[in-house]
């Protein structure tokens, strides 16, 4: 059962994103070339305290930070630690805040300095995947056009589509109904419905699709070790269209 969220509801989620666009934006500007990955994190944690609100992985299953942070051939999940980001890396950076119990996700690719041509249109089309597949989010369409329109567009464009990990439903907790692949056939799941609320992420690769997961339970790296992207937005279904929440 898919949730359907009310006016309240949407208004709570839009305060939730909100601070959470803010927070990413700020952490983008901070993300250059010698700072770490745990820099970050405690950035990150003080930006949403104070902002009244929670930071929503932090604990969840476990996890033991407030942001993802993964970088270069990890896809999601990475742990913050002391490691620095150098000239030619790129750090996906994947956050959640929990306001007053309304949850949002989003997530950005940044590259550190300049980054090779390949892997700047990798950050590019996977940003473009998620805007083709946020076109696609409207009531009466069917959940996997989401899916078909990501995956078409990565796959134009020479890249794959992370298959082990998806987007998901979210709102009055993280994770919540249905789940949305990055890849599919149009016309087929469920019939989206104003009022469902969506955390549409591809995570897209240079190589091959295949993922496996480190030593520590949670990063997740490309196979062939190919380097990776990732972009999120909450978005809702709404009468006049998808609303991105954390923009």
């Amino acid at each position: 059962m898919i949730p359907l969220k009310s006016e309240n509801d949407l208004r709570m989620l839009k305060k939730s994103g909100e601070i959470l666009a803010r927070v990413l934006r700020e952490l983008e500007k901070k993300t250059i070339a010698g700072i770490s990955t745990r820099e970050i994190d405690t950035l990150a944690e003080k930006l949403i305290l104070a902002r009244d609100a929670l930071p929503a992985f932090k604990g969840y299953k476990g996890f033991p930070a407030v942001i993802c942070a993964s970088i270069n051939e990890e896809i999601v999940h990475g742990i913050p630690s002391e490691r620095t980001l150098k000239e030619g890396d790129i750090i996906g950076l994947d956050l959640g805040v929990n306001y007053k119990g309304y949850f949002s996700d989003a997530a950005i690719t940044v590259p550190i300095g300049k980054v090779p041509v390949r892997v700047k249109k990798l950050i590019d089309i996977t940003k473009k995947a998620l805007a083709e597949g946020i076109k696609a989010a409207k009531a009466g369409n069917h959940l996997q056009d989401i899916s078909a329109c990501i995956q078409g567009c990565v796959e134009a464009n020479g890249f794959s589509v992370v298959r082990q990990f998806v987007g998901h439903g979210i709102g009055l907790s993280l994770h919540e109904e249905p789940e949305i692949p990055n890849f599919g056939q149009p016309h087929q799941g469920p019939v989206l419905k104003e009022g469902m609320v969506l955390a549409i992420e591809p995570m897209v690769n240079m190589g091959g699709w295949e993922a496996e997961i480190l030593d520590n339970g949670w990063t997740a790296v490309t196979k062939d070790r190919s380097h990776s992207a990732h972009f999120e937005h909450t978005v809702a279904i709404t009468e006049n269209g998808p609303e991105i929440l954390t923009k």
